[in-house]
């Protein structure tokens, strides 16, 4: 067994092998770059190398100073983790002829199954079933449209060397694979150094299932059953489980089968994920191989009691699986939450910064789970992707396990940057979800408009506003302690309330009862028993006996509520405070439809117009670059640039302006 291996990855996959590797008994070695010198990798690793500054190309994408590292440390192998040179087969040949274990497939395995063209003709060959298409690198926009149109639309547009949603696009028409060939093969270029870019039929109406598989340098090779991963949006998977409620055991098999074949057919050692598009009829087609370990996985460990990033290691020692296909067998349901960077109320838009505040749901051997790669106080850098953390949670079955989602999401706080998690809590109380029976499109047909609060369904509003009452009270009943009052005079408090929830007034009466309050509300009592503090971020205690977890924050008059997704701003006043706010103007927002603003905290790659310039509704603006996506901003209605504020390679911020219009 190795006694030193180096991690060639970031984040939370890089803390991720960490961990198995100190269970293991083995040394780590963290690498980063310039912006992650406090990252928490480099901060759990026994030892940490430096290999140059922030842009991925010149650290994480360098070959050379990953093996210099090697050199340097004395690592015997290298784990890629995903993304970043995972699936580069020049990487993995390089460590071979520097003496350094590449902890993944053989080079020649890589080249086969990692170029997503490649791959495809070798499925071809293996009678594996294929989605029609044109896979050969295409020269350019034009090419691409007459593919497009000779295919038929809906198409999708893929790099050859993406993953993770980066460099790909579904067109519809022309101007879309015009427009979206450009944007895969950049995307592609600046994440991957590859800009190849092919087109096949996309199928429409789809579930996205993957097989991960697992095989040894002895001729040994298993599939670990199945993921679920249609929840996506904009192709980012975004809640992934398994087993998957859609296929039966026959599928499985077959789907397994074919796996494990394709994986002999060259001769793949490690572990590795098959992808497959289901159809409503629950035929199947090989989409591609990813010959690395799936950020997912976690939720395969989950139902099967194993260790995927030990198996890894294991295997690139040169030992034999100690298991058998007929060993495998699911044991309860998992879940997977991707907890990013995002603003899902602003269109889902990156957000950057300092982790003023992070506290995950506490971890519950074989019921709640937490990979990280980042602490309070940290940063969420631009020039890398969004991931904060991932979270997993089991049941025996998958209604107690989507409970129990349903709870951890509750209790994670993140302040400093948005985070997904209202929307994640939203797609858990989703009917469709939780009845499982949904498609890759589920995002998209349930949110055509986008993520809006306002909309987000909440059965129980009065329940928000006692809570909310309950906190003022508490915070009322504290200030009456103060010392020195004059006796005779303590300050009597008030048993009605309003609260103001999104414009709606409810009127509430408290009572006392031991260890709360009884709240009334309208028609309906709520009688709340908590010994939540204001220090504390989480409020947790029973309402009418039944357990509740929310989060709870006053910000002055404020009291800020989430719960399942809902986030509110309740105001919490007395009964002649709000007869007098009904009489106070309401402030006018000022006019900022003559500005184009940067939308998210990003790298500014073009500005496509100039002063004077005429331009229409649609069309292209401007293209920020942010946490390796690109973003392009298009006008929102007819109108002329009076100015341009900013210019390309220009690193912007929130709300700053770019343009300018008369």
């Amino acid at each position: 067994m190795f006694k030193k291996i180096l991690i060639a990855n970031r984040g939370e996959i890089a803390c991720r092998v960490i961990k198995t590797a100190r269970l293991m008994g083995i040394a780590t070695v963290a690498v980063y770059s310039e912006a992650d010198k406090d990252a928490l990798h480099v901060l759990s690793a026994d030892e940490s190398v430096c290999i140059g500054p922030a842009a991925s190309k010149d650290s994480y994408l360098s070959i050379d100073n990953i093996i210099a590292a090697c050199k340097q440390t004395g690592a015997e192998a290298v784990h890629p983790g995903y993304g970043f040179l995972s699936e580069n087969q020049e990487f993995s040949k390089r460590l071979e002829e520097n003496g350094i274990i590449f902890i993944g497939p053989k080079h020649y395995s890589v080249a086969a199954m990692g170029d997503k063209i490649e791959s495809k003709k070798l499925a071809i060959a293996a009678k594996v079933n294929t989605i029609p298409g044109y896979n050969d690198a295409i020269a350019d926009p034009a090419q691409a449209v007459e593919i497009a149109k000779g295919i038929g639309y809906p198409v999708m547009i893929k790099a050859s060397a993406g993953g993770g949603g980066k460099g790909l696009r579904v067109a519809n028409n022309d101007t879309e694979a015009f427009e979206g060939f450009d944007s895969c093969r950049n995307e592609a270029r600046n994440s991957f150094g590859d800009d190849r870019v092919f087109i096949e039929k996309f199928v429409e109406g789809p579930h996205h299932i993957e097989i991960q598989i697992i095989a040894d340098a002895h001729g040994n090779t298993v599939y670990l059953l199945e993921r679920e991963c249609s929840i996506q949006r904009r192709h980012q998977k975004v809640i992934e489980e398994a087993p998957s409620p859609f296929i039966d055991d026959s599928v499985r098999k077959a789907m397994g089968e074919q796996a494990v074949a394709l994986a002999k057919a060259v001769n793949y050692q490690s572990a590795g994920t098959v992808e497959f598009v289901v159809g409503s009829d629950k035929s199947f087609y090989f989409l591609e191989m990813n010959t690395r370990l799936q950020v997912e996985h976690p939720v395969t460990e989950m139902i099967t009691g194993l260790d995927i990033v030990e198996l890894m290691i294991r295997v690139a020692a040169g030992e034999t699986l100690p298991f058998k296909q007929e060993d495998i067998k699911p044991k309860g349901w998992a879940i997977e939450c991707r907890i990013n960077a995002d603003d899902p109320f602003r269109g889902f838009l990156p957000s950057t910064g300092r982790l003023v505040k992070f506290q995950p749901p506490e971890a519950v051997e074989g019921q709640v789970r937490v990979d990280t790669g980042v602490y309070e106080g940290g940063e969420i850098s631009m020039y890398y992707d969004s991931m904060i953390a991932k979270l997993i949670c089991h049941g025996d079955d998958r209604n107690q396990a989507i409970e129990r989602m349903r709870d951890a999401l509750n209790a994670f706080f993140i302040r400093g940057v948005s985070s997904n998690i209202p929307f994640q809590a939203a797609l858990l109380q989703h009917p469709r979800f939780v009845s499982g029976i949904f498609t890759t499109a589920f995002i998209a047909d349930e949110y055509p408009n986008g993520f809006i609060a306002a909309e987000v369904p909440y059965e129980d509003p009065g329940l928000l506003a006692s809570v909310a009452a309950f906190a003022r009270r508490r915070y009322i009943d504290r200030a009456v302690q103060i010392s020195d009052q004059m006796l005779g005079h303590p300050r009597k408090v008030a048993k009605q309330w309003t609260v103001v929830i999104e414009g709606i007034n409810y009127q509430v009466e408290l009572e006392k009862i031991p260890g709360g309050y009884s709240i009334t509300c309208g028609e309906k009592r709520y009688d709340i028993v908590s010994n939540w503090l204001f220090r504390d971020l989480v409020f947790r205690g029973t309402c009418n006996g039944q357990p509740i977890c929310m989060q709870v924050e006053r910000a002055g008059l404020e009291y800020r509520i989430s719960h399942f997704g809902k986030q509110v701003k309740a105001v919490v006043m007395s009964v002649k405070a709000d007869r007098l706010l009904a009489k106070m103007p309401v402030k006018t927002p000022p006019d900022l439809s003559k500005f184009l603003l940067s939308p998210m905290p990003g790298l500014l790659r073009e500005v496509l117009v100039q002063a004077g310039q005429k331009v229409s509704v649609g069309e292209k603006l401007a293209v920020i670059e942010a946490m390796k996506m690109e973003n392009i901003l298009k006008a929102e209605k007819d109108c002329v640039v009076k100015k341009v504020v900013t210019e390309a390679g220009e690193s912007l911020s929130v709300d700053q302006v770019i343009i300018e219009f008369e």
